[in-house]
């Protein structure tokens, strides 16, 4: 097996290999990937067989670190649906031979959680039990299954239902700068932190994947007083970013907003994830957070992060 760094050259092959794994995302494109390329140094690695491209690994490199990748959720080994158990344990070989090689010391894999792939494709999973790695990060995400999703509370329908009555209308919204200084304003007063996301760079990548990134807002009068920035994929959507000013939380106009999304994408979706409540590398669990998730009839879905440490490792 040979393993090529990743160069532009590449690009087409990369993503049509994306466009045709079961276990690729649209953010593994490389128009996603290279928005904040001077954020990260990308060591992406392409796995060849015979000269035939089995698999694409996105990746970034920091202190010796080989991240999969830094600046995405979720990464790791990307396959198509040829790829069997013992196809994987090469590839985990071929990696740590090429790590060893370039003087990595640690890899921190982001597996792809199994709700997220086309087929099933969890074939990494066991490679990394195998070859002695650890688990690094657990995080508790919050899921709906659409198809089969418990009631929700009277509260929340009373929240839902004052929101109209207050006149909060929902619509689908272009306005990414307003949308992003709320939730700066939101995560500044309750998290001491900003979003990853610049209202450009989401404007940027709403225009290169339209069909994948969208802002769906509730507005009261000419006001964004609550949003969610969605992440469409094939089987199930993502709340990238959530975000409400305090007469929104006040009138449920967030409630809304979540509840219309529901609804909207109940019937050709299966999951409807929220994404994480916790901190600290998954250890302080956000309780008022997950809570309001799981009105709605959200329940725990955890996202897994590996560590190989190469010091540690055994061979297959």
């Amino acid at each position: 097996m040979i393993v090529v760094k990743y160069s532009s050259d590449k690009k087409n092959q990369w993503d049509e290999f994306i466009k045709s794994s079961k276990n690729g995302l649209f953010m593994f494109y490389r128009d996603y990937m290279e928005y904040h390329s001077d954020r990260f140094i990308d060591n992406s690695l392409m796995f060849y067989e015979n000269e035939k491209l089995i698999s694409v690994f996105p990746a970034s490199v920091s202190d010796k670190v080989l991240l999969s990748h830094g600046g995405l959720t979720f990464g790791g080994f990307v396959t198509d649906s040829s790829m069997k158990q013992h196809h994987m344990n090469d590839l985990f070989e071929s990696l740590l031979n090429y790590s060893k090689q370039n003087d990595i010391q640690e890899i921190i894999y982001k597996q792809i959680p199994h709700i997220y792939h086309k087929i099933p494709a969890e074939e990494d999973l066991y490679s990394l039990f195998c070859i002695n790695a650890s688990i690094n990060k657990i995080e508790a995400a919050t899921v709906i299954d659409l198809q089969n999703r418990p009631k929700i509370p009277k509260g929340r329908k009373a929240q839902i239902t004052r929101a109209k009555r207050e006149g909060v209308i929902f619509e689908e919204s272009y306005e990414f700068e307003k949308f992003i200084n709320l939730e700066n304003d939101v995560l500044g007063e309750y998290h001491n932190a900003t979003a990853v996301h610049t209202g450009k760079e989401l404007e940027l990548l709403h225009n290169r994947f339209p069909e994948q990134i969208k802002l769906y807002v509730g507005k009261h009068g000419e006001d964004i007083v609550a949003g969610c920035l969605l992440f469409v994929y094939e089987n199930l959507v993502h709340t990238q970013y959530l975000a409400a000013n305090d007469w929104a939380r006040e009138n449920g106009a967030l409630d809304l907003v979540i509840f219309t999304l529901i609804e909207k994408f109940k019937d050709n979706k299966k999951w409807f994830d929220f994404g994480k409540s916790t901190e600290g590398d998954g250890k302080i669990l956000n309780k008022g957070l997950i809570s309001q998730k799981e009105g709605f009839g959200g329940r725990t879905f955890v996202y897994q992060t590996w560590k190989i440490s190469l010091s540690e490792i055994k061979s297959f």
